[in-house]
């Protein structure tokens, strides 16, 4: 294809199997189908397996703390709207540790695709029970069985008024594919689960297991994603897992809500401090 960009930096070191591979394969894609270039798109990512993905991929990346991937993106959002901010975190990067920020980040609506990569544990240190892991689920640590119910993101989602909110699976590339397409063009906060099976520590959630539990709601005719009652239903916790677009609605974006003049950024303001004014400043702490 002519003038067909390369997103591809190296060759990612996950484990063998690891759902990660189909994410970043869908991800590119979605790129290059967008045609979106390298300078104008920002990978932040948080602490987990997922981590290493924007050193992957040719574009801007920042590797933000433990559970603080939003703010920093954020910040990257309000500072140049012009941008296309994608931030990547784990179950327990965005819904432990990172889930005060999830709440207000989908309150506000700020215009960022959000992808919570879901394997049901804490794979990067070697397999501890995560918000999301089933009641019961034994772990190294919780041997006698998890006593917690897990937590459900998209329908989190839901109650904080996150204006899209999907689900894909690491195991329908395509799908998900189309699904990263919709969450990027999306208008405002776009939380995008990916259920990807951790092919070293959970032996439990595997993509055999997956592919028998999950239903995909596009399939559906009679399901419409702009009815919140119909997402409320479709999320309440039936004997199918939901993967798809589960809920969009239009609303206006939080930097937009800030300032309206798309054509001067923060980013293009000069504020550089004269070294009068700075002294003056710093004379006021001695």
């Amino acid at each position: 294809m002519k003038n067909k960009i390369d997103y591809h930096l190296e060759d990612p070191t996950w484990c063998r199997g690891c759902g990660l591979f189909a994410l970043f394969s869908a991800f590119k894609k979605a790129a290059e189908s967008l045609k979106i270039p390298p300078e104008q798109l920002v990978i932040v990512t948080g602490i987990g397996c997922h981590g290493r993905l924007n050193n992957y991929f040719r574009c801007y990346g920042f590797h933000a703390l433990h559970g603080r991937a939003l703010p920093v993106a954020t910040g990257v959002k309000l500072v140049n709207p012009r941008l296309i901010v994608v931030g990547i975190s784990g179950d327990g990067d965005a819904y432990s540790i990172g889930l005060g920020h999830l709440l207000h980040a989908m309150k506000r609506n700020v215009n960022l695709t959000y992808v919570v990569v879901n394997n049901l544990i804490f794979a990067l240190t070697q397999g501890q029970t995560s918000p999301t892991s089933r009641e019961g689920f034994v772990s190294i640590s919780h041997p006698y069985g998890s006593p917690e119910y897990p937590l459900d993101g998209p329908r989190l989602a839901l109650a904080a008024g996150a204006a899209f909110i999907a689900r894909g699976f690491s195991g329908e590339p395509g799908h998900l594919l189309s699904l990263i397409k919709k969450a990027i063009q999306h208008k405002g906060f776009s939380l995008l689960e990916v259920l990807s099976p951790c092919v070293t520590h959970n032996k439990v959630i595997t993509y055999q297991w997956l592919k028998e539990n999950i239903e995909l709601i596009d399939q559906d005719s009679s399901y419409d994603p702009k009815n919140i009652q119909s997402a409320w239903d479709r999320t309440a916790g039936g004997e199918k897992i939901p993967v798809g677009l589960i809920y969009c609605q239009k609303k206006s974006s939080f930097e937009f809500l800030v300032d309206q003049d798309e054509n001067r950024p923060l980013v293009s303001e000069d504020f550089k401090v004269k070294r009068e004014e700075l002294e003056k400043i710093m004379d006021g702490f001695e």
